[in-house]
């Protein structure tokens, strides 16, 4: 487990920076968007800077496209950099998928094949932005919402073969887990099974909409009990890693994040006692 970060953590967003500068919530650190702070100067790294100053920060990106079958963005990835050097981050992170193609950001975090090219392309892209960084990176597995013909393994053979390769470490989506468990027709316990212990480092969680027959991961509600209870087995199989509340849309009160934090502090506290941590 990361020595700075312990605990819960929520999302920094834009309608919570007055409440969280005014009253200093009783959250153990703040995760934030790379890209919404690569530009120097103005209010979001005046706002990040005095965040910084009372509490642990972790980057967390979603525009390193390591799965794309291109280069990284040089630009990107030294403006990324930069802001790892300025913030001194706990943890950087981004996701294991693409989101560009030909100059044209997506915006979306698009899904990859399971197979051995896939594997060997994410990693290579993995490992040149350790060395650029100076660092190891977490990457998180993603929701999907198709598969590919193409496939030659499971999704959680792929995200474990990508992991060691590039030797990198994970952040575990739980919420992720569950719903392409439910979209792909998986059970979700084996995804946890076949992941390498050693590799997590960080948990999400967060809420999702169903559609009957299709869960999106839209970030717009609470954690469910399903994904309680796929968290509370995640921990126990890989230890009290530092957790993180998204929400990104139809935010409520800070408060009620704060809330949901201490319930998932609740379950990474009673591993912690077990391993007497």
């Amino acid at each position: 487990m990361d020595s700075a970060l312990r605990g819960c953590g929520i999302g920094l967003r834009r309608d919570h920076y007055g409440a969280v500068l005014s009253e200093r919530p009783e959250v153990p650190w703040f995760e934030v968007i790379s890209e919404n702070f690569m530009v120097p100067g103005g209010r979001p790294r005046h706002i990040l800077e005095q965040v910084r100053s009372h509490y642990p920060v972790a980057l967390h990106g979603v525009s390193l496209s390591v799965g794309s079958a291109e280069a990284l963005n040089p630009e990107h990835l030294a403006r990324l950099r930069d802001l790892v050097r300025w913030v001194e981050p706990a943890i950087v992170s981004d996701h294991l998928c693409w989101t560009s193609l030909g100059g044209h950001n997506s915006h979306d975090l698009l899904p990859l094949p399971f197979t051995t090219e896939a594997v060997r392309n994410a990693a290579s892209k993995i490992r040149q932005a350790q060395d650029a960084l100076g660092r190891r990176i977490l990457v998180e597995n993603v929701s999907s919402y198709v598969a590919f013909n193409s496939s030659e393994m499971t999704e959680w053979q792929f995200v474990s073969a990508v992991v060691e390769e590039a030797d990198c470490h994970l952040l575990l989506d739980v919420n992720n887990v569950y719903v392409n468990s439910r979209n792909q027709g998986f059970d979700p316990n084996h995804y946890l099974d076949g992941i390498p212990a050693g590799r997590v480092r960080q948990f999400h969680l967060a809420g999702h909409a169903d559609r009957g027959e299709l869960l999106i991961d839209t970030h717009d509600a609470p954690v469910c009990d399903p994904v309680w209870a796929l968290f509370q087995r995640a921990v126990s199989r890989f230890g009290p890693q530092p957790a993180l509340i998204e929400r990104d849309a139809n935010i409520p009160p800070l408060a009620e994040l704060v809330s949901e934090a201490r319930r998932a502090e609740a379950v990474l506290d009673g591993q912690e006692a077990l391993a007497g941590v």
